[in-house]
């Protein structure tokens, strides 16, 4: 059976290669050039999607083909890599395994199960802002990571089940995630090619990402109400949430106050990166690129019997080169004008109509990154909505921050549809022997996102800050 499955699955990327060829060239009238790398970069996304675990060798693959028939040179090839964007989430990756090493996440868990007065409608809330605000401040990925060792403590201590509260905060981590330009890889993504600061996502991103964690804090009290009155008479139960003092204690020792050091530089330096930048005469988001890179080679001074650890084992470098090839790719698609031309489609589909622009906008990114990796998606969309925006300059002040968070809400409709869904996942498989059913994850997570996507239609369309 599993060998007919490979079969099927390598016929159906057959048939889909074809298809792309064919109508690219006999109804979009393509060029030879703009056909092979539409039929290339639909080989590497459809295989990556089919064979997930072959996905760099996809990436690797398609990339050599669009140089080997000279559809881009190799010159232009490595400026559409976004080695900026690589670096800057190498840095990251290094400076968060020092605060793993250190025992950070650990010593936080630690303080917030010493908060007293607790209820079950309080421990919700912290779960959801905390899981918002940590994907803010690391990545979505660290932050689900310690949020679930959380959620695990709590649920064995009041016995309670965990499904409900991993759920809830892995679908809060993906709204957190779009919060500020840290988040996720799509934050960082938009910041580089729409020339973003940070301050632009704390204007424009962040004060609405709360008002979302908090309407999203009020539909878990309707969707999860059974769990969390399950959980609200175990604490009853149990008694005082003094209780929760006794479960760890764990002094910060000095290495690991070194570190936080080292993160508050780091998060100051990407904060006020646009003064720093004007300042020292740099270009735009020179600092904010570069910090990572900077604290790093200061931490793997200090820490250097573990640096050669953090770069080769904590640094996730079979992603980093997908990302970079399949980036190129996307790259090339632009180059050989293929987004130009779907942005004249968009263009002619959307005509002036701000409100249908920003519709099309969210609902199309929310649903292709809840089957496809919205860094994926973002990279390919990016090219196309610069082309857009040259029919319709109006629109730049709405376009990023709606692809945006269409690109990052989306990875709560389906349970594949974001890195963290599928981690916290594979933990809860990993630790509880429990599964979340895809019939159970569509109404939850489909019903609270579609809700959150309207509101943020309504944001978008209303506020003066977005026109």
């Amino acid at each position: 059976m599993g060998k007919n499955n490979i079969i099927l699955k390598y016929l159906f990327l057959f048939v889909i290669v074809l298809l792309a060829w064919s109508l690219s060239q006999t109804l979009l009238g393509f060029s030879q050039k703009q056909t092979f790398a539409v039929s290339v970069f639909m080989l590497s996304v459809t295989g990556t999607l089919l064979f997930w675990d072959y996905r760099l060798s996809f990436a690797l693959l398609g990339s050599s083909l669009l140089i080997l028939f000279r559809v881009i040179d190799l010159e232009k090839f490595v400026l559409f890599a976004s080695l900026e964007v690589i670096l800057f989430l190498i840095g990251m990756m290094i400076l968060l395994a020092n605060l793993r090493e250190m025992g950070f996440f650990d010593w936080l868990l630690s303080k917030l199960l010493r908060i007293r007065n607790l209820t079950a409608h309080k421990l919700l809330f912290l779960i959801i802002f905390l899981s918002g605000i940590g994907s803010c401040l690391m990545d979505e990925v660290s932050s689900i990571i310690f949020i679930i060792a959380f959620v695990f403590t709590i649920a064995d201590y009041f016995e309670v089940d965990a499904w409900p509260f991993v759920m809830i905060s892995v679908l809060a981590t993906n709204i957190g995630s779009m919060g500020t330009v840290l988040g996720n890889p799509v934050g960082i993504l938009i910041a580089t090619k729409a020339n973003l600061h940070f301050e632009d996502f704390m204007i424009h991103s962040f004060p609405y990402m709360l008002l979302l964690l908090c309407i999203f804090y009020l539909i878990c009290l309707v969707l999860f109400r059974k769990p969390i009155s399950q959980l609200k008479k175990q604490m009853n139960e149990y008694g005082p949430s003094e209780m929760f003092s006794q479960l760890i204690r764990m002094p910060a020792e000095f290495n690991l106050r070194v570190s936080l050091v080292f993160f508050v530089v780091a998060i100051l330096a990407i904060a006020f990166h646009t003064r720093l930048e004007y300042l020292l005469g740099l270009k735009e988001n020179t600092v904010l690129l570069i910090t990572p890179l900077v604290i790093s080679g200061f931490l793997t001074i200090w820490r250097k019997k573990k640096a050669r650890l953090y770069v080769e084992r904590e640094v996730e470098w079979w992603s980093i080169l997908f990302f970079l090839f399949l980036f190129a790719q996307a790259g090339t698609l632009q180059y050989t004008g293929v987004t130009k031309i779907f942005a004249s489609g968009f263009h002619n589909l959307v005509g002036q109509n701000r409100a249908m622009f920003i519709v099309l906008t969210l609902l199309f990114s929310s649903l292709v990154s809840s089957l496809l990796d919205n860094v994926v998606f973002v990279a390919t969309f990016i090219p196309v909505i610069k082309d857009i925006l040259s029919f319709h300059p109006q629109f730049t002040r709405v376009a990023w921050w709606a692809l945006l968070y269409g690109a990052c809400m989306g990875g709560n409709f389906t349970h594949i549809g974001s890195t963290a869904n599928i981690v916290a996942l594979g933990v809860l498989e990993k630790e509880k022997n429990i599964g979340i059913s895809i019939r159970r994850w569509l109404v939850l997570g489909f019903s609270s996102t579609i809700l959150l996507i309207f509101l943020s239609f309504v944001i978008f369309y209303f506020l003066p800050i977005y026109r």
